[in-house]
């Protein structure tokens, strides 16, 4: 069967994995909260359907629609994340802080996973694409506007997450903001001396400290 797979195959079903996992720590974090997380999680998955689990992408992908399998399941996970979210904020707006927490530690642990530390913009930026999960490969969601030895600036073109929120009626600015925590606490832990900034809505940014 992983004849029919390629790496880009592996490499979109592993930033599925890492954004499932983050799932499971929503459900985690709403439990410690008191709130039904468990039950959420159930009502979900029949909405949804349930997560890949990290099994063996040749033990569960569909070989005859390889990527409309990893799209569909990008598009799940995406439902299930906005829906968790969505609820833990309109039971309390102050879980925002929290959350913030709960994407930190996946975004150091992220770059604790990654081999070797980097100065290089460029190689930072490359190393956050494996693990963020933008869409498919043939979306081109990001483009990079500046490359240079202190920076590297890019720019969205298109939003795939928004009607994810609309339909579980949250906002998706919350996924913004908790994805720049993720990325701030990734590159930093995989560089002392760069930072990631949000510049603008569309715009951001893997800068040199101090410059």
């Amino acid at each position: 069967m992983s004849l029919f797979l390629g790496k880009i195959h592996y490499w979109l079903y592993d930033k599925i994995n890492w954004f499932e996992a983050l799932e499971v720590e929503l459900i985690k974090f709403a439990n410690e909260k008191g709130l039904p997380g468990d039950e959420w999680a159930k009502e979900l998955y029949e909405t949804y359907g349930y997560p890949a689990g990290n099994k063996p992408l040749e033990e569960v992908i569909d070989t005859n629609n390889i990527h409309g399998w990893l799209q569909d399941k990008i598009h799940r996970a995406e439902g299930r994340h906005a829906a968790l979210i969505t609820r833990l904020l309109e039971k309390n707006a102050e879980n925002l802080e929290g959350l913030k927490d709960v994407f930190q530690k996946q975004g150091a642990l992220a770059a604790s996973r990654y081999d070797g530390q980097t100065d290089d913009p460029e190689a930072l930026f490359n190393a956050l694409n494996d693990f963020l999960l933008e869409g498919m490969p043939c979306d081109r969601v990001n483009e990079v506007t500046v490359s240079e030895d202190n920076e590297i600036k890019w720019v969205r073109t298109v939003c795939l997450h928004n009607d994810h929120w609309n339909n579980a009626g949250g906002d998706v600015k919350n996924f913004y903001i908790l994805r720049d925590e993720w990325t701030k606490a990734f590159v930093e832990n995989l560089s002392s001396n760069m930072t990631y900034n949000r510049l603008s809505e569309e715009t951001q940014a893997i800068q040199r400290k101090g410059e």
